[in-house]
């Protein structure tokens, strides 16, 4: 154990030197970066291709008789719904993930949102089936969210549990470019809609049944790819030592529920931003009287903004493995904090490329605050209880970000009449989270193999003064 370790962790170097983590060959690592963005892909295509619809057409084919205020913001509040269920998705999946493998669980939570999505596209309307047509909906949105939120953890410890010590920000960054390739597919299979295929009233009549159907198409490429890649070499460790926990989630609260509200509240900040894109606010705010723009405009600049994410996404994983995890955050936290008033001032300015120039400066602290996520959160959590611990973090982090921001953002416009209080409310989640990330150690580099598991326990957050020298019904793994 590191002399650095004992002595109160007083420097960041001494974590780059523990780099013996077990790791697959070159390889098998491309394959698996590879089956991670394209199942993210395919899972953040779905989810956003919702979001989407709920800004644009959801609330004159589904909550009409409530107005066209009100039926807003029912439909950006089944948005966020599914995030309440999230939780759920990554308890289950964080539970059999830890008990019966990580890839099990992406080609199950793969499956079960393309076909909710695929269900969607099928629907009544309010028009022709009533009440029925708003429930049906919200009972697949609900699904989504299950799927969504056991889909992230187990695509990232895929990713940067195959990777050796010192390339883990940038293979985790694989999977996180599955948020901004999935908006992107979906602005742009939108666009295509709404601009060529589908234009005007063809659009609310039959072209938004088209996304969502083709999700099955995705689904199946998916699968596919997903099948094909071989399992977690930590979880391989797990199994061949008999070492699965009966109760993870237990295990994770007992031990570690300080950490998980921690890592949620650094999540927060930039899911909360996020979703004013990602959730359906800036497309529904750029294309009302107010701005002004057209919807096919508005979904390419979207699908823009969805381009510069993809970019610094990459970019902040590349970043964490040179300068540190916290490093990087602190620096897309920095961005983030920046853009809040800037994005809404060029936005009001009803100019196209103003539009463009705010979702470029936006797009760029997103990406910086979420490339490292991914190592950071492996890196925190012991083997045992990793799946649980990094899903239900990220879940709850969801719920509190970016859950209801879209209906947080539409409220306070009607309410104030301006974009102020959006700002001001940006401001302040990012404020959180850069007090939480403030809180962890950068364990980059960390060993993160079953034998580290003593190691793993302690020292996650900077006053754990804790050594690895705990007693053995510490780690215990039953």
């Amino acid at each position: 154990m590191p002399q650095g370790f004992r002595s109160g962790y007083s420097s960041y170097t001494n974590w780059r030197t523990m780099s013996m983590s077990t790791h697959s060959s070159k390889a098998n690592q491309r394959r698996v970066a590879f089956a991670t963005v394209i199942g993210t892909t395919v899972e953040w295509y779905d989810f956003f291709i919702y979001a989407t619809a709920a800004g644009l057409v959801f609330a004159q084919l589904f909550f009409e008789p409530a107005g066209s205020s009100i039926g807003l913001l029912l439909s950006f509040a089944s948005v966020g719904i599914s995030f309440l269920f999230r939780p759920l998705g990554a308890f289950l999946a964080g539970h059999y993930g830890d008990k019966i493998g990580r890839r099990a669980m992406l080609v199950l939570t793969l499956i079960l949102m393309g076909v909710a999505t695929t269900l969607i596209g099928f629907l009544p309307t309010y028009a022709t089936a009533g009440i029925i047509a708003p429930v049906m909906l919200l009972l697949l949105r609900i699904l989504q969210g299950i799927s969504a939120g056991g889909e992230w953890g187990g695509a990232v410890l895929m990713a940067v549990e195959h990777a050796p010590s010192d390339r883990r920000g940038r293979a985790g960054a694989f999977p996180q470019l599955g948020v901004p390739l999935g908006l992107l597919l979906a602005s742009g299979v939108t666009a295509l809609m709404t601009g060529v295929v589908s234009p005007g009233a063809a659009f609310l009549e039959w072209g938004w049944r088209v996304p969502f159907l083709l999700s099955i198409v995705l689904v199946a490429v998916g699968y596919f790819v997903r099948r094909a890649v071989d399992e977690s070499p930590v979880f391989q460790e797990i199994a061949a030592a008999k070492k699965q926990p009966k109760t993870p989630i237990v295990q994770l609260f007992r031990r570690h529920g300080l950490l998980v509200i921690i890592a949620a509240l650094i999540f927060a900040g930039n899911n909360a931003a996020g979703y004013m894109a990602t959730g359906g606010f800036i497309p529904s705010y750029a294309t009302s009287p107010a701005v002004g723009h057209g919807r096919t405009d508005v979904l390419v600049a979207v699908a823009y903004g969805s381009a510069v994410w993809l970019a610094f996404t990459y970019l902040a994983g590349y970043l964490s493995d040179r300068i540190g995890r916290k490093s990087t955050y602190f620096i897309g936290f920095g961005a983030q904090l920046l853009a809040c008033f800037p994005l809404f001032w060029l936005i009001n300015t009803g100019s196209l490329a103003m539009l463009y120039l705010a979702l470029t400066i936006f797009t760029v602290g997103l990406g910086l605050a979420y490339g490292p996520q991914a190592a950071l959160y492996s890196e925190m959590f012991p083997a045992s209880v990793r799946f649980s611990g990094v899903s239900i973090s990220y879940a709850l982090g969801a719920i509190l970000g970016g859950a209801f921001a879209p209906t947080i953002a539409t409220a306070l416009v009607q309410a104030t009449g301006g974009t102020e209080a959006v700002s001001l409310y940006l401001v302040g989640m990012t404020l959180i989270s850069l007090v939480a990330v403030s809180l962890v150690r950068d364990r980059s580099g960390i060993d993160l193999s079953i034998r580290n598991q003593a190691e793993q326990e302690v020292g996650a957050l900077v006053f754990d003064r804790r050594t690895a020298d705990v007693p053995n019904e510490l780690i215990r793994t039953n």
